[in-house]
């Protein structure tokens, strides 16, 4: 109870420290005001999948159902924002929402979303043994009921040009190293006029930057905390991997590293701006499509390792309804359309199979016109999807589930603040020493609080 009380009581705070960042959003409809009728308010993120659906719904979703949906869109680190004010304050103004599987369980704990059951037990044609078994799982809540519906599930790997690695007479292992990456980064580095040998997030954010880093500490012998909530952000093997990211990115990264994201770094493979990224399996689909100049000349391999057998992330955006939406009904019924096979199809037939939002149910993986045009990456997906151990990610026990993050409600200002840190180290400003110094002390603030539970 005492860590609910403290995540519901930084939604104001949050809310004021955020409000001229929300504002420069880009919006569309009527969202936010609480919708009624026949009309919903959706809030998500603005990545490409989600602009994709929001083109498609008036014409497909709202001219079936009558049913209108107001989106309200933003980019990730402002729409996490939004979300936990508007849902921890069940304002209702929003009736469904993008969360992830770190959100889900958190947010259903606490009595902010609808439990989704009596819905699919009804909806026979949403098939939710399709669902991907890891991502059902990632978004049951501790009373075993389901809190959410994946819009697309995602693993982490590596990308690659094919193109420029043969001209430069370089194979990518099968299986790579961490080692390896840095060396073939520094290879293939100027490889072509104004290209970068790898693009990594450092963006501050605990979604963005955060998220890669800490599956590379996994792999390095690192974890933000041990079974006992002993903090370890000092640990010889978090600084190493830490070390080694920083380095990486300063050497052989994009310019203005310390503020690229993951639409920065997918922009930068796109132009042609850098050799490798190390991202979501998610970010495929937009370089496979058929408008993207780099179809064809991407290769995908595994997340890199160290001394783990396996690296890739375990992700989801999926559909969470607030459980004060007025519209629960109608809410439930974009939710089933969004993440249905129905739109999956939609998407393959209207913009593209390598498009579709995959990672989330088997059916995909079998469908012919998909395996098809997804052949680049679609196998490696599904493999990392499958090899992703969120209970069990890296060298030793963990208190808390989570791969690139701990699975408790404070990591979403402990996690942003520790990338604050280690963006200044990327940007020149502190050295790694210094940053990890002052992220350890923030951590033993949280180990205090778990200690002994």
């Amino acid at each position: 109870m005492r860590i609910k009380g403290r995540l519901r009581t930084r939604a104001p705070i949050a809310l004021a420290a955020t409000g001229a960042l929300l504002l420069s959003g880009c919006w569309t409809g009527a969202g936010g005001t609480g919708s009624g009728g026949d009309s919903i308010d959706v809030l998500m993120v603005n990545n490409p999948q989600m602009a994709e659906l929001q083109k498609l719904t008036a014409k497909h979703f709202t001219r079936k159902t009558g049913i209108k949906v107001n989106f309200t869109v933003l980019p990730e680190n402002d729409v996490r924002d939004k979300i936990s004010q508007d849902f921890a304050n069940q304002a209702g103004q929003y009736d469904v929402a993008t969360l992830s599987n770190y959100e889900i369980p958190i947010y259903a704990k606490n009595g902010w979303l609808r439990d989704l059951d009596g819905y699919v037990s009804k909806d026979k044609a949403f098939d939710q043994q399709d669902i991907l078994p890891p991502m059902r799982q990632s978004l049951t809540g501790e009373d075993g009921k389901l809190y959410g519906q994946p819009f697309y599930g995602e693993s982490s790997f590596l990308m690659y040009r094919k193109d420029v690695f043969e001209k430069a007479g370089l194979k990518m292992p099968k299986k790579p190293t961490w080692q390896q990456v840095g060396e073939l980064a520094a290879k293939v580095d100027a490889a072509e006029k104004d290209m970068k040998g790898i693009c990594l997030r450092g963006l501050p954010g605990w979604g963005e930057l955060t998220a890669p880093l800490t599956s590379v500490v996994n792999t390095f012998g690192g974890t933000w905390f041990e079974k006992d909530w002993t903090a370890k952000l000092d640990s010889p093997e978090f600084k190493q991997a830490v070390s080694f990211y920083v380095d990486l990115v300063r050497e052989h990264g994009q310019s203005g590293a310390a503020q690229s994201g993951y639409a920065e770094c997918l922009n930068n493979l796109t132009q042609g701006k850098t050799a490798m990224w190390y991202d979501a399996t998610a970010a495929a689909g937009s370089l496979e499509s058929a408008n993207s100049p780099v179809k064809g000349k991407i290769g995908y391999v595994p997340a890199p390792v160290n001394r783990t057998e396996s690296s890739g992330w375990l992700y989801t955006w999926a559909w969470g309804l607030q459980k004060a939406s007025p519209n629960p009904d109608k809410a439930w019924k974009f939710i089933s359309w969004a993440s249905s096979k129905e739109y999956e199809e939609l998407v393959g037939e209207e913009i593209g199979w390598a498009n579709v939002p995959a990672g989330k149910r088997a059916s995909t993986y079998e469908n012919p016109e998909y395996r098809k045009e997804a052949a680049a990456f679609q196998e490696v997906t599904r493999a990392a999807i499958a090899d992703a151990r969120p209970r069990d990610p890296g060298v030793q026990p963990r208190p808390a589930p989570g791969i690139q993050f701990v699975g408790i409600p404070e990591f979403t200002d402990l996690g942003t603040k520790v990338s604050q840190e280690i963006s200044a180290a990327i940007a020149g400003r502190q050295s790694v020493n210094s940053a990890l110094a002052k992220s350890q002390r923030l951590a033993e603030d949280i180990s205090k609080e778990y200690e002994g539970r």
